[in-house]
């Protein structure tokens, strides 16, 4: 039963946006990257509306009576999110006054229209003529003209037109064009916004009329996808349908400029059918997701330094020597860290070569959230075309790359691909690739489990693990695992995966329990993006108040309530940075030196839809190097000279660590220097110099499957009597 002690998923998701937007306060963060955390507290935002807000919107008109983990219907959490969001706002709005002031002393100008000099007007009538003006179409609103559609998150101009020998009135409103830039330079490092570049040149729209003050409004609307798989005969057809009527759903906010025309505001209202507390008020900008623009300009004393990713050090001795990857993997498992370590030379490589490779015979992945121009889709569709038989399994609605995924599906079927689209009623989340190469001892099977996706451009910012192996058990799950999501049968029994939806709930919970038998001597360590699962946490809270130390790292939301005095035990972090922490890790056990602990890490966040909805999947990192290697990663995260935000005793989210959010006190700039560092001296964090014998766990074969390490852990038996390893 859920209980009204949690934490509320959307609240805290808030704060976890609070905790974005408190990077652009850091007075030691370059200037143009705390406008850069201005521009993705907006756009996440803009997400939560359409998707979060959307969903209780529909919830509400439907009057359905389910509850949120902390007891509240759809409405409370409404008025809860309004309330705090216009906290946010207010907060959003000095950060980015102080900010454009700053910029300003640096010679980086947002202008006003009244600060632009002759010269400056003089070229922005030019750039309006020829530039603008052939994109905009004033829409009247009479008996003739109904009210305009409103784009998603379209920026729009409202105005009262006014015929001065009638002195009839009407309501007209102008698209902000979004196939132009939103910020027009005017001179070195000197911007005007195009909306106010329209505004004071809309007598050009309307000659003869009397024209009022332009107002800036955006609407945003309901994006969430409603396809009942279990219902459309072919899903791929069912998403590109839904896509084409998404961008009508219905409207769930109003962002409009302070002190807009009352007649304009009241009008659209009505138009859309929203009520006054839909409405949100900006002083400064609306839409401030674009301000990515102003990110790009070239000034480096005001970015961070340059990054670049290294190549993992067996990876790096292989391109010098000419060493194929399937040869690398063969000698011993890899390991690696995203984005300290390429992802190009890395996985995509993995691909790049499979794809060329005359000894391949099958490539199997799932393909998630890619990119428009994905290397590694491009490759499969290569293979495909080489003959070799690929397998992709496309997840189409994953939500907002479903335009990206419906795309690469139609490709690698032109190909000659066999493309699926997941199972009915649950998300592909697993992130997997499997290739089959024909070699002198037959065929033998490659396998990558991934914490991330398969998208070479989130991997430049996204921190992700990644496990290349070809040990005999791990594959064949792998190739299970892939069988069971193109065909027709049961989740199988694996050796060494864990799945969800099938096992991963009740394997945490097992593994919970079972370190509480330890009491104080218990330890667990969890990084995920969020908590949420009541189930879960509860046993966490009853695992502390029996004396287990729980440590976790948690980026998003975390609905456990630290007011619990039995949560004494617990730790909750959030580290934020240059990268988004993205990894789960998951650690049962006492620490490295002891052979029963557990080390997973996979695509799960421990959220009911992670476990109950999607398919996911976790893989047991075996090897005590790369065990030390996961732990030394923690390690630096619960370091006290690091920038964090902790969760406090009344649930608040506490800024913590050194004054000054430099280098020196950045997890995320450890972790890189470490990987710099040790690529210098020919080895790196994940690719430690193997010589002993990879861990056997008590009492069971090489490389035990999960069911003989609970068996061996948890044993009742005299642990004298186990049997000594082979």
């Amino acid at each position: 039963m859920v209980k009204s002690h949690f934490v509320n998923r959307e609240l805290s998701w808030l704060e976890f946006n609070r905790r974005v937007l408190a990077l652009a306060n850091e007075t030691s963060v370059p200037l143009l990257e705390r406008l850069k955390f201005v521009a993705i507290f907006s756009s996440n935002l803009d997400e939560f509306f359409q998707v979060r807000v959307g969903a209780l919107h529909d919830q509400e008109e439907a009057r359905v009576a389910v509850r949120s983990i902390d007891g509240l219907t759809a409405t409370d959490q409404l008025g809860h999110i309004r309330a705090e969001v216009m906290k946010l706002a207010a907060e959003r709005d000095v950060i980015l006054r102080t900010l454009l002031q700053a910029l300003r002393t640096e010679g980086i100008s947002l202008l006003q229209h009244e600060e632009l000099d002759p010269g400056q007007l003089d070229f922005l009538d030019v750039y309006f003529e020829k530039r603008v003006l052939p994109m905009l179409t004033p829409l009247a609103v009479d008996p003739a003209h109904p009210f305009p559609y409103i784009s998603n998150l379209a920026l729009s101009i409202g105005v009262i037109v006014t015929d001065p020998d009638s002195r009839e009135e009407r309501f007209a409103r102008v698209k902000v064009p979004t196939t132009l830039d939103r910020f027009i330079e005017v001179g070195r490092n000197k911007y005007v916004t195009l909306e106010t570049i329209i505004i004071h040149r809309l007598g050009s729209l309307f000659p003869g009329m009397n024209v009022s003050k332009g107002h800036v409004f955006r609407v945003t609307r309901n994006t969430d996808l409603s396809i009942d798989a279990d219902e459309a005969e072919d899903l791929l057809t069912a998403v590109e349908l839904e896509l084409r009527t998404r961008r009508f759903g219905n409207p769930v906010r109003l962002e409009a400029e302070q002190g807009m025309d009352p007649r304009v505001l009241a009008l659209v209202l009505e138009e859309l059918e929203l009520d006054p507390i839909d409405v949100y008020f900006n002083e400064l900008l609306i839409d401030t997701a674009d301000l990515w623009q102003l990110h790009k300009i070239q000034a480096p004393e005001l970015h961070d330094p340059s990054w670049i990713s290294v190549t993992a050090g067996r990876l790096a001795v292989a391109e010098e020597t000419g060493e194929s990857f399937f040869s690398v993997i063969r000698h011993r498992e890899l390991m690696v860290h995203h984005p300290y370590e390429s992802f190009s030379t890395s996985t995509e490589e993995f691909i790049r070569q499979a794809a060329k490779d005359p000894k391949v015979r099958a490539i199997k992945a799932t393909l998630y959230r890619t990119s428009a121009d994905s290397p590694i889709a491009r490759n499969l569709v290569a293979a495909a075309e080489r003959g070799v038989q690929v397998v992709a399994l496309v997840e189409l609605t994953a939500r907002f790359d479903e335009q990206t995924n419906v795309h690469w599906a139609k490709e690698l079927e032109r190909a000659g691909a066999h493309v699926v689209y997941g199972m009915v009623g649950l998300k592909t989340h697993a992130k997997c690739l499997l290739v089959v190469r024909e070699e002198d001892d037959g065929l033998r099977r490659y396998a990558h489990i991934g914490t991330g996706n398969y998208n070479s451009v989130t991997a430049k910012m996204y921190e992700d693990i990644g496990l290349f192996t070809c040990d005999d058990a791990m594959t064949s799950d792998v190739a299970s695992l892939f069988n069971y999501l193109t065909g027709f049968s049961h989740s199988p029994a694996f050796q060494h995966l864990i799945t969800a939806p099938r096992d991963i709930r009740n394997v945490f919970l097992e593994l919970i329990e079972k370190e509480s038998r330890f009491g104080s001597e218990g330890r667990i360590q969890m990084k995920m993006n969020s908590l949420v699962d009541h189930r879960i946490i509860a046993a966490l809270e009853a695992a502390a108040e029996k004396g287990v130390k729980i440590d976790l790292l948690i980026r998003g939301i975390c609905s456990l309530d630290m007011s619990q005095s039995k949560n004494n035990n617990i730790r909750v972090r959030s580290i934020l940075g240059r990268f988004l922490e993205h990894s789960r890790i998951y650690i049962f056990g006492h620490g490295n030196e002891d052979d029963s602990t557990m080390f997973l890490i996979g695509s799960p966040d421990i959220m009911p839809r992670n476990l109950d909805l999607r398919v996911e999947v976790l893989a047991p990192i075996r090897h005590p190097k790369h065990q030390s290697w996961l732990t030394k990663v923690l390690d630096i995260m619960w370091s006290e000279d690091v920038v964090r935000f902790d969760l406090t005793a009344d649930n608040s989210w506490l800024r913590a660590g050194p004054s000054e959010f430099t280098f020196e006190h950045d997890a995320q700039g450890r972790l890189m220097k470490w990987a710099t560092d040790l690529q210098l001296s020919q080895g790196v964090p994940s690719d430690f110099d193997l010589d002993e014998t990879p861990r056997r766990m008590p009492g069971s074969p090489l490389y035990a499957g999960v069911k003989e390490w609970f068996r061996d852990r948890f044993s009742t038996e005299d642990p004298s009597e186990e049997s000594t390893p082979e």
